[in-house]
């Protein structure tokens, strides 16, 4: 599972980064978290707002930090 946080580098972004590291461990599932900074790049995903969050390519979440069991929700549906 690719894992891609959209965002400069806010304090938001640093969250949900750490917040799916540590979601996605407990899940058990393989995973690479990517660090996506760059404007251009956040924004040919269609992200206006961020943090963003990109499960294999596909924008799950944008523009706020979601709950942790929120998160968990939305790795599962990915993995299956």
């Amino acid at each position: 599972m690719k894992i891609q946080i959209l965002g400069t580098g806010c304090p938001k972004c640093k969250k949900l980064a750490d917040m799916a590291e540590k979601v996605a461990t407990e899940l058990g599932v393989d995973f690479e978290i990517e660090k996506v900074t760059d404007i251009k790049e956040i924004m040919s995903f269609g992200v206006i707002g961020t943090p963003g969050l990109v499960v294999d390519g596909n924008v799950l979440l944008a523009g706020r930090v979601p709950t942790e069991a929120t998160l968990k929700e939305l790795l599962q549906k990915a993995v299956k």
